[in-house]
């Protein structure tokens, strides 16, 4: 999964980027309003956490442009408990309101509950033949046996697993898997496709991450 940040005080916007990291979630920071609404329209997000003041375009602009392409499920973050502000906020489009000072574990919740709703219709646990990831406890599993996984092996392997039975290109794994600052014409994708096939088929079972030259990769019991 994939969230973006829109946070303008630096130490905050850390605290909350490491601990969704943390999660396994990729995550994408933009320190002032234009530059996340950019973010925000010009790429794909499961959620996005935005605060409320921003340099540049306050969070209700942020809001109206972003809803103007896309439905992309957004937090606001911020200082201002009124109820006139949260009226506001969700008339212009926002999902949920969050006050600040507020506790990380009410943010995990509240994440959660909102990449549960019908937009997201990917079940909480995903299986192809005897693999298994259950997305809300972050475990995979080969038959019985727990496979231990990088962040990013994590993140590669979820895209493969929702969209199961679909050649993914290396560019739509990336844009999901990788933040922006990563280079799209790296071979690090093929290393951790690589390292994912060894992990999860290390007693020679059935193989099922296939590769398709000049197409990208697809996961499932059968290549065809």
């Amino acid at each position: 999964m994939k969230i973006l940040i829109i946070e303008d005080e630096a130490p905050i916007a850390k605290f909350i980027k490491a601990s969704l990291e943390s999660q396994l979630y990729v995550v994408d920071v933009a320190a002032d309003g234009e530059r996340g609404a950019f973010l925000g329209r010009s790429n794909y997000y499961d959620l996005i956490i935005l605060d409320y003041l921003l340099p540049k375009k306050n969070g209700l602009e942020v809001v109206k442009e972003i809803r103007y392409e896309k439905k992309t499920p957004i937090i606001m973050l911020t200082v201002c408990g009124d109820f006139s502000c949260k009226e506001q906020a969700f008339n212009y489009g926002i999902d949920d309101f969050l006050t600040k000072p507020f506790l990380l574990e009410e943010l995990f919740l509240r994440i959660r509950a909102i990449l549960r709703r019908p937009l997201q219709i990917t079940p909480s646990v995903l299986r192809v033949d005897t693999l298994m990831m259950d997305l809300a406890k972050r475990i995979v599993k080969r038959r019985n046996r727990v496979i231990s996984l990088t962040r990013k092996e994590y993140t590669v392997l979820e895209q493969l697993m929702i969209h199961r039975g679909e050649i993914r290109s290396k560019e739509l794994i990336m844009e999901s898997a990788w933040d922006i600052n990563s280079d799209p014409f790296s071979n690090t994708l093929d290393t951790h496709i690589l390292n994912l096939r060894r992990k999860i088929n290390p007693n020679k079972e059935k193989e099922l991450i296939h590769t398709f030259l000049g197409q990208g990769y697809k996961l499932d019991s059968k290549r065809c």
